[in-house]
């Protein structure tokens, strides 16, 4: 076991396990959703790491390889033993902006053993770019680890911290991955998982409801697998006082390996993360189900006044009633619903985890037009969304897009099977198949691939909790919220700076103006790009005014993840047309965020609402309801695979090879094309139409085909 002492910065590895121990950094009370957020995971401590990982990717080799001089041993002489470089000329404390100073000279010597930076980064010569960024991003993910180790007061979470800042220490000096050793075992550590419990859960009590009830309660589902998914568990000594009579070693050993794979993670990402519901089963689950159940409960009481009726009715009314049912099962001794060989039924809609494949909930997730999920309030001034206001830590939307409207939902309950569609087994054998299970995320989270879609990056990082959407505005009826206003004045200085032939007055004019908002992109706690907009619900279409990325942070899909959050805030307020006056630098994004000059919302709907722009096009977006688009390239990537796998089981059904037709040796003239051996077994199916059609000439048919081969045979020469 890694024991925690002497000084460790000069920590140069460890072996053996991390002691089972504590929750997150600022250690606070018993369990439960908040914490301290200077300290968090996802807090600003974690964005401020994503933010210098970010600059230092994008710095200067020569700034690199000093970087990472600093965790590399001394290779000169063997009998050196200085673990890493030292700077003769320590730059102030605390230090002025480090990236932007001058990189040391690779002669320059160590203030430690005397020999120089080059041979500490001697084996970094042939390094890869990337190779070396990951190594960077360990480095940053150390010093964060170091200072969590000095502020954590509890004696167990700073002996874990300890231990994993020393695994990523010795991973920079052997460029090597982290992989915790010990007796904690490799995740996931007990099956079925909470997910697949709480699935299995919803088929077995409630897959006899019709339709929209049971879709009540797999929102519901989803708001509680979500909550686990971002609960912090108290420390095994909170739990010892609170509960002497229970199984404390059993869940220091649980606590441990949460701490390991799936909290310290959401704020160091060199260590590979998992989610709390995917790799924990039953004794995790019980161990924290009555705290959570009853801290939840509180919670929906003191935020009643702030949630609609709806969310109201189905969070007060609903979700104690789930919770006790649910209850029971986690604690019965004789429930089937943990049977490893549980069959649920699939002749009803899917399960949460077939959508949680399509649709995976996010890592650190920054919800878009909502507070974090670690946080229940909202400000209580300026012009946030109605969602914004709407959503919540027990918001059911949490970890979904969005149902389907209700109409499409009866549209689609009524429409016919098609003849030939693939059985949903087949579909979910298939899934299982293209889903690689290693992946914390699902497949969409390896590194991007050449043919990439363009907000895939962006997505990631939001997932990752490096960039957050808000929708924003100015209001005359409140108080201005100070981080709002902070906010309203970055995106009047990146709309002035990026559209410079608009008047400054007049852009801050539309930002302020009560009846405009704006979807801003922020990262690192600041604006650096964003959609304003005003909505017409009257008129069924919404203007879109100004929209732009700083210069800096362009090319990187965040133009695209804007505006396809922008349309899934416009479907949730039914607003279902977006047009806007492009200038010809403009058009070509537009055009390929589904924009065209086709307008489909009647003239007599927009003329004397929106504004005219000399020199610019109008051009119309008519939105689709059923499409989850922050998501949509997802869903399309994987249905492509999901094609790709069908077709290869299909030609390796019908690889079987048929002689060559011997008939017309004989002086058969034509045969029917059903008759051809194997032709039915490709699935060819002869059509309505082909039934009909009188059959034609042969000798025609001869002197065309003959006219075609002997083309084909003079392109070829």
């Amino acid at each position: 076991m890694a024991e925690p002492g002497g000084a460790a910065a000069g920590a140069a590895g460890g072996g053996g396990g991390p002691q089972q121990g504590s929750p997150a950094a600022g250690g606070v009370a018993a369990g439960g959703p908040a914490r301290n957020a200077a300290e968090s995971p996802g807090g600003p401590g974690s964005a401020r790491t994503a933010g210098k990982k970010a600059q230092l990717r994008a710095a200067p080799r020569a700034k690199k390889l000093e970087k990472l001089g600093v965790y590399s041993a001394c290779k000169a002489e063997e009998s050196c033993k200085c673990n890493g470089w030292k700077n003769p000329n320590p730059p102030p404390t605390p230090p002025r902006a480090e990236l932007q100073q001058v990189a040391v000279s690779l002669a320059e010597p160590c203030r430690s053993c005397s020999h120089p930076l080059a041979a500490h980064v001697s084996h970094l010569e042939n390094v890869s770019e990337e190779e070396m960024n990951r190594l960077l991003g360990i480095v940053l993910d150390v010093e964060y680890l170091f200072t969590c180790v000095h502020k954590e007061e509890d004696a167990d979470t700073k002996q874990v911290y300890f231990y994993l800042f020393k695994l990523l220490r010795k991973c920079i000096l052997q460029m090597g991955k982290p992989v915790v050793e010990g007796s904690l075992e490799s995740p996931p550590f007990e099956k079925p998982s909470i997910e697949q419990g709480v699935n299995n859960f919803v088929q077995y009590k409630f897959s006899h409801l019709p339709s929209k009830e049971r879709q009540t309660i797999v929102e519901l589902a989803k708001m509680f697998l979500n909550r686990i998914n971002y609960w912090h568990l108290e420390t095994p000594s909170q739990r010892r006082l609170r509960s002497p009579n229970d199984d404390i070693a059993g869940y220091k050993v649980n606590y441990t390996r949460w701490l390991c794979y799936c909290n310290v993670p959401q704020f160091c990402d060199s260590l590979p993360r998992y989610e709390t519901t995917q790799v924990f089963g039953r004794t995790l689950l019980r161990s924290v189900f009555t705290v959570m159940r009853r801290q939840l409960l509180e919670q929906a009481r003191q935020e009643k006044d702030k949630l609609p009726q709806e969310k109201r009715t189905l969070i007060l009314t609903h979700f104690p009633k789930f919770l006790s049912m649910l209850e029971e099962e986690v604690y019965s001794q004789n429930s089937p619903i943990w049977d490893q060989d549980f069959m649920v039924s699939s002749s009803r809609t899917g399960q949460l985890g077939i959508q949680t494949v399509i649709s995976p909930p996010p890592v650190a997730r920054s919800v878009s037009y909502s507070a974090s999920p670690s946080s229940l309030e909202q400000p209580n001034s300026g012009n946030m969304s109605p969602a914004c206001k709407v959503s919540s830590a027990l918001d059911p939307n949490l970890g979904e897009k969005r149902k389907n409207n209700e109409p499409y939902s009866l549209e689609d309950s009524k429409r016919p099977r098609v003849v030939g569609d693939i059985p949903i087994e087949l579909i979910n054998e298939v899934m299982s198949t293209i889903t690689d299970p290693a992946a914390m995320l699902g497949p969409e989270t390896n590194f991007l691939s050449a043919h990439s879609a363009r907000d895939e990056a962006a997505r990631l990082e939001e997932r990752r909790g490096v960039i957050e959407f808000h929708v924003v505005g100015n209001s005359l009826n409140q108080k201005p919220n100070k981080k709002i206003m902070m906010w309203l004045v970055g995106l009047q200085n990146v709309f002035s700076h990026q559209l410079p032939r608009m008047p400054k007055e007049y852009i801050t004019r539309l930002v302020f103006d009560p009846k405009h908002k704006t979807l801003a992109l922020i990262k690192d706690g600041r604006v650096i790009g964003g959609i304003c907009f005003r909505m017409f619900p009257s008129q069924g279409f919404t203007e879109i005014v100004f929209c732009a990325v700083t210069s800096n942070e362009q090319v990187k899909g965040y133009g695209t993840h804007l505006m396809n959050h922008l349309k899934e805030y416009h479907i949730k307020h039914n607003i279902l047309n977006f047009l806007t006056y492009a200038d010809e630098y403009a058009i070509g994004y537009f055009k390929k965020q589904g924009f065209s000059k086709d307008i489909k919302v009647p003239k007599a709907k927009y003329v004397g609402y929106i504004k005219d722009y000399e020199g610019a096009t109008l051009m119309g977006c008519e939105l689709n309801p059923r499409i989850p688009y922050t998501e949509f390239s997802v869903i399309i990537k994987k249905q492509k695979e999901i094609i790709k796998k069908l077709i290869e089981r299909k030609q390796a059904q019908i690889r079987k090879v048929y002689p060559g037709l011997s008939c017309f040796k004989d002086g058969v003239r034509q045969i029917p094309i059903e008759s051809i051996p194997g032709i039915r077994e490709t699935g060819w199916k002869p059509s309505g139409k082909e039934r009909g059609k009188e059959p034609k000439d042969p000798d025609q048919l001869y002197s065309t085909l003959k006219t075609i081969l002997q083309q084909v045979k003079i392109s070829k020469q």
